[in-house]
């Protein structure tokens, strides 16, 4: 039988309904997992459904498809008794079944089909050159990560992206106090660190703010002369400073050596703090993975140009929009859901925008990466900016496979806030934004001492090993477990505990499962178990083998919804079912040596599905605790 009981059951109900209702022969079968153990494993709920179309009572349909469905051989002979309330069939499979299907499972793919391979693009970092990076960055890379593995696991090859914002005015302002910095001897540009951007970045800002609404409210006040002296000062300063900004913006577009040189150097220090977080993380992003705003920089006229020739964008006060109001018909349904507000691609000073930049993006990745689909990491509060990313896209014909000229899939996976225990947005005492590499070794600090408090033996760098280990699985399953869409709030203590639905519960439970595999060794049980049949005979055994079997249908679900928390929600009722069974289930103390192989086998099975589950989520994974 294949490994998957939900699509075999169905596939039998499915076969009944049309041989009892010809007439409603494509209604959907309602092959469910039971809420309640006790009644089934298993049921059909299509009587309900069908009892409208076919102008009978559901519990007398229910009885029409039990007499006509066939289940020999996967459950237990259906009765009268086997129907439940107004028309529920409830379903108990045969433990023969489920503990072939569970054998099956026990294969290098755990049961995951490969699936036909496309090439999925995921945009899962979005820094900004010359500023720290900080709590509000925490959430793009994890669940972006996640989401990319996930679609490997797949089989599918998958590109990230960090779309790094590396061009424009701001970065000019920063660029131009440092060399000015720099020429005074008052900055090394050779030893340039992050904090050093971040401060210039904000000084720089700083210095460009003109307050001549200040100015005027004074004059026009017609007292403190003194104090109009000193604001008309400040503002002839900050329009210098503005100025000079625009000179050193025209430098970098030309790449004047020495200007771009400069700009080089904040991009290597950006990046190179960047790349160092992810690793300690354990996301999968490179340098490589990185292509910034000024990347594409060149095209973003050409393009403009074109959209405006063929009538995909129009003029509307100096300014170029395109209208996202009256999608046309595509495979008989629009090509976008309507838009009311225009998206606009160029300012009335010939400035672009994100959204221009996002355009060029998406047309890149559709014409030279050939992506079948893009993904998109990127804060909820970006719903409508996103939106009309994607609609101006498809307007202008950029979504459209290459080679399939299909449709290519484009989807933001918005994720809501991590909020402080106070329920606002998380903050330092001081009200700052918390610095995220601070955040995580924070995190793996407060990990390492609660590891060391189970087990203060541990060597030095063992501890360190396993700190770290917990301290990403605590951080990462404390924001996937969470629905994406949600704010999460952010609890150390509660991230880091050993119980409950938590990352370390998790490491733990797996943790235990090998030590029983180490003990089985050391004990001279020898290798037999790995060839032996699983049975399973008792209900803990059963209840964890129903568990194993949801994971490629939890896989899948990752893969359709982009929601990580589906893959939590499995490995946690997994590894809750393993607790009960070796509460329940003597494994290496099992009356015979049959039934111990048996349990062991289906020990190894869960370990490696729960090895298997973390790594799609980027928690690595540790031998010992």
């Amino acid at each position: 039988m294949t490994i998957d009981p939900v699509a075999l059951i169905r596939s039998r109900f499915a076969d009944a309904v049309a041989k009892a209702f010809p007439d409603a022969a494509d209604a959907d079968p309602m092959v469910v997992a039971s809420k309640n153990p006790e009644f089934g494993d298993y049921q059909c709920n299509a009587a309900m459904g069908l009892s409208k179309r076919v102008g009978k009572p559901p519990r007398e349909v229910a009885m029409k498809i039990l007499a006509a469905v066939d289940l020999s051989g996967v459950a237990e002979p259906l009765t009268e008794k086997s129907i439940a309330g107004p028309g529920f069939i409830n379903v108990k499979l045969l433990s023969s079944a489920l503990s072939h299907a569970v054998q099956q499972m026990d294969t290098a793919d755990l049961g995951i089909e490969k699936a036909s391979p496309e090439t999925v693009v995921v945009d899962l970092m979005g820094v900004n050159l010359a500023k720290q990076m900080h709590v509000g960055h925490l959430r793009s890379p994890i669940i972006g990560d996640a989401i990319a593995r996930t679609f490997e696991r797949l089989g599918h090859t998958v590109i990230r992206q960090n779309h790094v914002g590396d061009w424009g005015l701001p970065i000019a302002m920063v660029t131009t106090r440092l060399m000015r910095l720099a020429a005074e001897n008052k900055l090394d540009l050779n030893t340039l660190t992050l904090d050093d951007l971040d401060v210039a970045y904000k000084a720089a800002q700083a210095e460009c703010q003109r307050e001549t609404a200040a100015l005027e409210a004074i004059k026009k006040s017609g007292t403190h002369p003194k104090l109009v002296a000193e604001v008309e000062a400040q503002v002839t300063s900050a329009t210098e400073a503005f100025l000079a900004a625009r000179q050193t913006l025209v430098k970098l577009q030309s790449k004047d050596p020495a200007t771009y040189a400069v700009w080089q150097k904040i991009y290597a220090t950006t990046m190179a703090v960047c790349v160092e977080v992810c690793q300690l993380l354990n996301v999968k992003v490179t340098d490589a993975d990185s292509a910034g705003e000024s990347s594409y920089a060149d095209e973003l006229a050409p393009m403009v140009d074109d959209l405006l020739a063929r009538g995909i964008a129009e003029h509307d006060q100096g300014a170029v929009i395109v209208r996202l109001d009256a999608p046309p018909m595509q495979s008989g349904k629009p090509a976008w859901d309507a838009i009311k507000e225009p998206c606009l691609i160029r300012k009335t000073d010939g400035g672009f925008l994100y959204a221009t930049t996002d355009i060029a993006a998406i047309r890149r990745r559709v014409q030279k990466f050939n992506a079948h689909r893009g993904l998109y990491a990127i804060d909820a509060r970006q719903m409508l900016h996103m939106k009309q990313v994607f609609a101006s896209s498809r307007k202008a014909g950029y979504a459209t496979h290459p080679v399939t000229d299909k449709p290519v899939i484009l989807e933001h996976a918005a994720f809501g806030s991590v909020l402080g225990e106070d329920g606002r947005p998380f903050k330092t005492r001081s009200g700052e934004s918390v610095k995220l590499s601070d955040l995580i070794s924070e995190t793996f600090e407060r990990a390492g001492n609660a590891v060391k408090t189970r087990n203060a033996d541990l060597p030095a760098d063992e501890l360190a090993k396993i700190g770290r280990a917990v301290g990403i699985a605590a951080l990462k399953y404390a924001d996937l477990s969470t629905d994406r869409t949600k704010d999460y709030t952010f609890s150390f203590d509660r991230m880091l505990a050993f119980e409950g639905d938590t990352g370390p519960y998790l490491l733990y439970a797996l943790v235990r499962i090998k030590n029983i595999l180490r003990k089985a060794t050391d004990q001279g049980v020898g290798d037999a178990w790995k060839i032996s049949q699983i049975a399973v005979n008792e209900y803990a055994e059963k209840q964890l083998a129903l568990s194993l079997l949801k994971y490629p249908a939890a896989m899948m679900s990752v893969a359709n919804s982009c929601e990580p928390h589906r893959m939590c929600q499995f490995l946690y009722e997994l590894a809750g079912n393993y607790a009960s069974f070796y509460d329940k289930c003597p494994v290496l103390a099992a009356p015979d040596a049959s039934t111990r192989d048996a349990r062991l086998r289906l020990c190894s099975l869960v370990g490696r599905v729960l090895e298997d589950g973390l790594g799609v989520l980027g928690i690595p994974t540790i031998e010992r605790m």
